[in-house]
């Protein structure tokens, strides 16, 4: 199958948006099309971690999906397993500071997503075949979409932590 990679550039220190998008119990709060989180292997967030999203798709129907961490370095690099129909899918997060003249506050990241996808029965490629390309733009849109949710997330978090009349804003 195809493999998709997005990248968005996010106001926050990488630290800030690893610390959000690490919280498996707050995930629901932020990533808009998720309806439910159940964490099944407690504690923090590290290599073997799993835990199922309800998803709600764009023709309202709802899907549950299980992830189980392959890699963890904080806050720099995640990378997430997760089985579809007759598809493995491979999916990593990168923070990438990003150096620049002017001081920020809050710092600013490249993240990075890419995921690739791997058939893994007849069926699996009959449905890549078919698919395919449809498939490959329907999840590009999912990952631009999760991250604008990332970015409004640590942005509206640093609001209120910081206080002040942008709280409001």
């Amino acid at each position: 199958m195809a493999t998709v990679a997005v990248t968005r550039v996010v106001d926050a220190s990488a630290d800030e948006l690893w610390r959000v998008f690490t919280d498996l119990p707050g995930r629901g709060g932020w990533l808009s099309t998720v309806t439910g989180i159940d964490v099944l292997t407690p504690g923090p967030l590290r290599v073997g971690s799993t835990w199922r999203e309800g998803h709600r798709l764009p023709d309202g129907t709802e899907l549950a999906e299980e992830f189980q961490v392959e890699e963890a370095v904080p806050p720099h690099r995640l990378t997430v397993t997760s089985a579809g129909i007759g598809v493995e899918y491979r999916t990593a997060y990168t923070f990438t500071p990003i150096e620049g003249r002017r001081r920020r506050r809050t710092g600013r990241t490249a993240v990075s997503v890419v995921q690739e996808g791997t058939v893994t029965t007849p069926h699996g490629r009959l449905l890549a075949l078919v698919f395919g390309g449809l498939a490959a733009r329907t999840v590009e849109g999912v990952l631009r979409r999760d991250l604008a949710d990332l970015a409004a997330a640590v942005t509206a978090d640093g609001r209120e932590r910081r206080g002040g009349p942008a709280a409001a804003a």
